[in-house]
């Protein structure tokens, strides 16, 4: 099972973040971080970048090398309530480096252009405040840049209206794409129940009633789940 399965699965069968968040055991979540503009789904391999001391210099420095096809995730490690970046920044990722999506751990500005461009941009808030265009005079704390950067190395990134969920590269294996796959199945199980036999989300959900006395060409029925 490799990283480029998971992630073709994912997209052919727009597996929602929400369902990742399942499979990861109700985790993965980025906190706090929501869509910029509706409609958007995108998954892909994470490309991990950051900035601090309020400056975006090591922003600027670093997305130089962001990959194609990358879902580039800027941390946020020091810039307190400050904007990582705005319009450019998103323009040059998005239309220039080709990225597939951009996530922010922090603020965003030039919102009325994000917005009127559609880009799929994630973020936790907006301020017309920005960071400081110079070179840090501190360094963040080395444990946590290691712990970050070990966090996102490799790993995989599900956005959508709901939020980002990070797939860890130890979570990347045959039994991943099997929980997807059941909840998948899971999922159009508890839809039939309640659009077509009218059971209460109590008695589908908790109870699982579905689980027994199932007529035997009930598209419920084991033969029909195989």
């Amino acid at each position: 099972m490799t990283s480029e399965n998971l992630v073709t699965y994912i997209r052919r069968n727009r597996v929602s973040s929400t369902e990742v968040a399942d499979c990861l055991g109700k985790s993965g979540a980025l906190p706090d971080v929501v869509a910029v503009n509706r409609g958007h789904f995108r998954v892909g391999p994470v490309t991990w970048v950051y900035g601090y001391d309020e400056s975006n210099w090591p922003i600027h420095e670093q997305i130089e090398d962001v990959p194609e096809n990358s879902i580039v995730v800027v941390d946020d490690l020091g810039c307190g309530d400050r904007a990582l970046f705005g319009d450019i920044v998103a323009k040059y990722l998005l239309l220039y480096k080709q990225a597939t999506a951009v996530v922010v751990t922090g603020k965003v500005r030039d919102v009325h252009r994000l917005i009127k461009e559609d880009w799929p941009i994630w973020c936790t808030g907006f301020s017309p405040v920005g960071c400081f265009n110079r070179k840090p005079t501190t360094e963040p704390d080395p444990a946590l840049v290691a712990e970050r950067q070990g966090y996102f190395h490799n790993a995989i990134a599900v956005c959508d209206d709901t939020g980002v969920v990070i797939i860890p590269k130890d979570q990347q294996d045959s039994g991943f794409m099997q929980k997807m796959e059941f909840i998948e199945e899971q999922e159009d199980i508890w839809y039939e129940c309640i659009d077509r036999r009218k059971w209460s989300t109590y008695k589908t959900i908790c109870e699982k009633a579905y689980l027994s006395g199932l007529p035997a060409k009930s598209p419920l029925s084991d033969d029909a789940q195989e």
